[in-house]
């Protein structure tokens, strides 16, 4: 499963691939997130499955999704909020 995750640094946001040395770099946390969505829905689509982490100024993890990739060629990509706060409330 790959893993793509959004954090904050000084003067903005990243997305970042496990697998990949480059970083995307954004001034906004909502552009970030927006990225990594896409960046992880595409992934999925493309037969791979991908975890994103969402992560707050303190390093605390703020929200965790597991895309799936389609089953079938007319299948869309389905992504689940599997963060603990959620599922627990």
């Amino acid at each position: 499963m790959r893993k793509v995750i959004v954090e904050p640094v000084h003067g903005g946001w990243t997305v970042k691939v496990e697998t990949v040395d480059n970083p995307m770099m954004f001034v906004s946390g909502r552009a970030a997130e927006d990225a990594a969505r896409d960046l992880a829905l595409k992934l999925a689509r493309g037969g791979e499955d991908v975890e994103l982490e969402l992560r707050l100024c303190g390093g605390e993890r703020a929200a965790r999704f597991v895309v799936l990739a389609p089953v079938e060629q007319e299948d869309r990509a389905l992504m689940l909020n599997v963060s603990r706060e959620r599922a627990m409330a």
